[in-house]
């Protein structure tokens, strides 16, 4: 019998698995596609800021740029037709959108909050699943927050839009039961990025510094990625049903140790 590999070397060679990271151009994003290229992943990261993206896939061999709005069914359809296959697929793109209490939300927040976190990941999901099961053995992260665990005053609209991705994610794994595809949930606790609290302050530099002061070492983006990387890597029959994963100094959503300045 004829070994397709000795009259085609190609077939010898192990496909390069393909992940796919949205929310790429900052904090864990851009720390997950790095994280995951140097694993050997081919890595596609994909956000609304082409720019960004571009000097990620500069600094990073095996980075591939694509802009994408997970807001945007058409965005989602362009880059799922673009994919030869899906091996990876990392639900992050997300974010935080006011701190007021549930009778001052703002309507506009919360709308915005669903359609990022829960409905973007719907959509993605909903695009890549069918590759992901093709790829034979498929890893699907679902990018959640211990707000998605517990609730907090304040982040009512951000903790609603948290627990249904958690619920989603779970969903996920019981009808998929079967399937070659592992569904992980990783829930982050204090993670100190560039831009959440930004974000969620509308700009406000100040209140958003408030959110770490005197927190001794919170998260980093790289430590959640690092995470993220430990759940993919695992060996094909080992899910990590859900990671969560907080600095020393919050024990809790409520409980954090701060250490006074000058101390």
């Amino acid at each position: 019998m004829t070994n397709p590999a000795a009259t085609n070397p190609a077939a010898a060679e192990p496909a390069v698995r393909t992940a796919v990271v949205t929310g790429a151009s900052s904090g864990i994003g851009e720390a997950t596609a790095r994280r995951l290229a140097a694993e050997g992943y081919r890595v596609v990261a994909a956000a609304r800021r082409r720019d960004r993206l571009d000097k990620l896939a500069a600094d990073v061999p095996g980075v591939r740029p694509v802009t994408l709005d997970v807001t945007d069914q058409a965005s989602v359809d362009a880059l799922a037709a673009s994919l030869e296959r899906c091996d990876v697929l990392v639900n992050n793109a997300g974010g935080a959108f006011g701190l007021e209490p549930v009778a001052g939300g703002r309507v506009d927040d919360w709308q915005r909050m669903y359609e990022v976190n829960v409905l973007g990941s719907l959509r993605m999901t909903r695009a890549l699943l069918p590759k992901l099961v093709e790829s034979g053995d498929g890893v699907l992260v679902m990018l959640t927050s211990t707000a998605g665990l517990v609730s907090y005053e304040g982040g009512g609209g951000y903790c609603a839009a948290k627990h249904a991705q958690t619920s989603m994610t779970e969903t996920l794994r019981l009808e998929l039961c079967g399937d070659p595809v592992r569904v992980v949930e990783i829930a982050p606790g204090m993670v100190m990025t560039e831009e959440f609290a930004l974000t969620r302050f509308r700009g406000d530099a100040e209140r958003a510094a408030k959110v770490y002061e005197g927190v001794p070492d919170p998260l980093s983006a790289d430590d959640v990625a690092d995470v993220i990387a430990f759940a993919v890597t695992r060996p094909s029959h080992v899910n990590i049903d859900r990671l969560v994963v907080r600095p020393r100094a919050q024990a809790a959503q409520h409980k954090v140790h701060r250490v006074a300045s000058g101390t």
